[in-house]
C-alpha cells in the first residue's frame, strides 16, 4: 500500500492505493487563507499539519487493515511558499504563499541581476521564494535575522512526518535559488538573495527516498512499518504523474485555483524572456515547461461568491451547447498575472457591459477570460519551442464540459478527458512512493488513464473566439496604462 498527501491551498486530501495503483480510500480536510492587504496571501504551516493528521487519522480508522500495510508515502504540495524556521525548528511567521505578491519590487530587483535567468532558467516572479524572502528582510528584519531554515509548504510537512529537512527537485525549482540544469542549489543565486546554503533543506529526486515516518507517527495509524517518505513533487509536477505526462510532447491543462498549461521535455529548454516556467520534473533527468495564471477557478469562485450562486450551477445555466463569445471582455487578473506578464499590479476587469447583458453573459465571459488567458500560455509554450498537438484536462475546473469547450475552440487543439478517476496530485505522490519503496521504472508505473472523452474545437466558432480573444489582447495595455 501506499500514500501521497497533497498540501493544497483549500485542502489537505490523502490518497490510500495499492500495487495495482487501485485507488483504496482517499480523506480530505480544508484550508484557509489570509488575506490582510491587497496581493497578500498568507496561511498558518500549523495548519498543514492539522489537516494533514486528520486525513490520515480517517483513512487509519476507515481502512485499518490497509494501513497496516503501508510500505511507501509521498507528498505533493503548494509550491513557491515560503515557509520560516528559526534554529530549533520553530515557525517564525505565516507562510508567504504562491499567490502572494507582497515583493514585486524585490522580485523586479532580483529579476535585474541576470545572473537569475541565466542560473535558474526562469524570470524572478513575485510569487516565487526569493523575493518574499527579501521582503521580509526589509520590512520584519527582527524575523529575517532568525531565519534559520526556509522550507516549501509539503516540505514542512515532511519535517513532520519524518524529522527530515529535504525538499525535491520539482518543487526546489520556484524557489529562484534552483541550478535547474544542473539539478543543484546554486550558492551564487542565494548569495546574490542575501541566503546561504545551511539555509537550505537537502535535495533528492521526487523517486528518492527522503526519509523513513517517524515510529510514533507509523504506530498512531496503525502500521506494521515505518514506510519510506519519496521526495515528491510539487503540485503540478505530481498531477503530471498522476496524468502520466511525463514524456516529451505529453500535455495538460488544469482549471484549479490556478490554472496551469504543463508540458513535459526531454531536456531543459529555458526561455525567460516568453514567461514560462522552465523547471526539473518530479522524475530524473526529465524537465517540464509550464505556464501559470494565478486565478483560473479562483475567478469563477469569486464570481459565484457576489452573485450567491454556487460556480456549478452558474456553469450548467449556459446549456451543454458552446455559444459565441459574450460581447464582454473579463480579464481574470485578481491577484495579478504570471505568464505571460509577469505583472502582479494589474488588477481584472469587465469591459463591454450593456443593458441587455444578463447573469448568463457574465458567467461565460469568466470562463472566456480564463481561457484567453490560457490561450496566452499556449503563446508562451510556443515560443519556448513547445507545440502540443492536445491536451488532457486535469482539476476542478475540468468537471464543467462547457468550459473545456471553450477551451477547446480557444486554443484551437483536442482537449481530452480522462476516464472517471483521481489523477491529481495526491495520485501522483503516491506512484512516487511506489517508484521509491520498489526502485520501479518511472515510466512504467506514471502511465496515463484510459480517456473517457475527447473534445474537438468547434471550427464554427473559431474566428468569432480569435476575435474576441484578440479584443481581450487589446484591452491589457489600457490597463496598465491607468
Amino acid at each position: 500500500m501506499y500514500i501521497g498527501i497533497d498540501i493544497g491551498t483549500s485542502g489537505v486530501k490523502t490518497l490510500l492505493m495499492n500495487e495495482q495503483q487501485t485507488i483504496i480510500g482517499s480523506a480530505h480536510a480544508g484550508l484557509s487563507v489570509t488575506r490582510l492587504h491587497s496581493g497578500w496571501s498568507e496561511q498558518h504551516p500549523a495548519d498543514w499539519i492539522s489537516a494533514t493528521q486528520t486525513t490520515l487519522d480517517t483513512l487509519a480508522q476507515q481502512f485499518p487493515a490497509a494501513m497496516a500495510a503501508v510500505r511507501g508515502l509521498s507528498l505533493s504540495g503548494q509550491m513557491h511558499g515560503a515557509t520560516l524556521l528559526d534554529k530549533d525548528h520553530q515557525v517564525l511567521r505565516p507562510c508567504l504563499l504562491w499567490n502572494d505578491t507582497r515583493s514585486h519590487l524585490e522580485a523586479a530587483a532580483l529579476d535585474a541581476n541576470p545572473l537569475f535567468r541565466q542560473m535558474s532558467g526562469n524570470i524572478v516572479f513575485p510569487g516565487f521564494t526569493a523575493p518574499k524572502l527579501l521582503w521580509v528582510k526589509h520590512h520584519e528584519p527582527a524575523i529575517f535575522d532568525q531565519v534559520a531554515q526556509v522550507l516549501l509548504p509539503k516540505d514542512y510537512v515532511r519535517l513532520w512526518l519524518t524529522g527530515e529537512t529535504v525538499s525535491d527537485m520539482s518543487d526546489a525549482s520556484g524557489t529562484s535559488w534552483l541550478d535547474v540544469a544542473g539539478r543543484c542549489w546554486s550558492d551564487e543565486l542565494l548569495a546574490a538573495s542575501s541566503m546561504q546554503r545551511s539555509q537550505m533543506p537537502r535535495l533528492v529526486e521526487g523517486t528518492e527516498n527522503s526519509g523513513a515516518l517517524r515510529t510514533v507517527l507509523a504506530k498512531r495509524w496503525g502500521m506494521q512499518q515505518s514506510p519510506l517518505v519519496a521526495g515528491g513533487a510539487g503540485d503540478n509536477a505530481a498531477s503530471a504523474c498522476g496524468m502520466g505526462v511525463v514524456q516529451a510532447g505529453s500535455a495538460f491543462v488544469s482549471l484549479g485555483t490556478s490554472g496551469v498549461l504543463f508540458a513535459a521535455n526531454a531536456t531543459y529548454l529555458p526561455n525567460p524572456g516568453s514567461a514560462v516556467h522552465a523547471f526539473c520534473h518530479a522524475i530524473p533527468d526529465t524537465w517540464h515547461q509550464m505556464g501559470v495564471i494565478l486565478s483560473a477557478t479562483d475567478a469563477l469562485n469569486w464570481y459565484a461568491g457576489i452573485t450567491a450562486i454556487p460556480a456549478a450551477a452558474l456553469t450548467a445555466a449556459l446549456g451543454e451547447h458552446l455559444s459565441a463569445p459574450s460581447g464582454i471582455t473579463f480579464l481574470p487578473y485578481l491577484s495579478g498575472e504570471r505568464t505571460p506578464h509577469n505583472d502582479a499590479t494589474i488588477r481584472g476587469a469587465f469591459i463591454g457591459l450593456e443593458h441587455q447583458h444578463t447573469r448568463q453573459h457574465l458567467t461565460q465571459a469568466v470562463l472566456e477570460g480564463v481561457a484567453f488567458a490560457i490561450r496566452d500560455n499556449l503563446g508562451a509554450l510556443n515560443a519556448a519551442g513547445t507545440n502540443l498537438q492536445r491536451l488532457t484536462a486535469v482539476g476542478g475546473g475540468s468537471k464543467s464540459h462547457y468550459w473545456l469547450r471553450l477551451i477547446a475552440t480557444v486554443l484551437n487543439l483536442p482537449v481530452d478527458i480522462p476516464a472517471d478517476g483521481d489523477f491529481g496530485g495526491a495520485f501522483g505522490a503516491a506512484r512516487l512512493a511506489l517508484i521509491a519503496a520498489n526502485n520501479a521504472d518511472p515510466l512504467s508505473v506514471c502511465q496515463p488513464p484510459p480517456i473517457k472523452q475527447s473534445i474537438a474545437p468547434q471550427s464554427a466558432l473559431t474566428v468569432a473566439y480569435e476575435d474576441a480573444y484578440q479584443r481581450y489582447r487589446a484591452v491589457y495595455p489600457l490597463l496598465k496604462q491607468r
